[in-house]
């Protein structure tokens, strides 16, 4: 069975820095396109970034600048480089696995506050 093992998060000021981790397991090769998306309080999950395979990635405006999505495929693992937070982007961050139905982590917490 295939599951996402997230790791990261946390409280951090805005302006600051934060890296979030994504874990597949359960698999040895993984071709689907991987992604991070966040669910603010009273707001619908939203797509911040995804990366597929060979390494092109996509961004929401809001994130394009600050954030970078990588993956390394012999890890099968994927990362969220957070810089430049703000309190905007306060929201339990999920890792997704496209395939069909898709897989999705735990969630993590990610605080900007000062």
């Amino acid at each position: 069975q295939v599951s996402l093992v997230e790791s990261g998060g946390g409280l951090v000021q805005p302006g600051g820095s934060l890296r979030l981790s994504c874990e597949v397991r359960g698999i040895v090769y993984n071709p689907w396109t991987m992604g991070w998306y966040r669910q603010a309080p009273g707001k619908q999950r939203q797509l911040v970034a995804s990366i597929i395979r060979d390494g092109t990635t996509n961004y929401v405006d809001s994130v394009k600048g600050r954030f970078t999505i990588s993956r390394d495929n012999a890890k099968n693992a994927v990362t969220l480089q957070m810089n430049s937070l703000k309190p905007e982007d306060t929201a339990v961050y999920y890792c997704n696995l496209l395939t069909s139905p898709p897989v999705w982590g735990q969630g993590t917490q990610v605080t900007v506050s000062s």
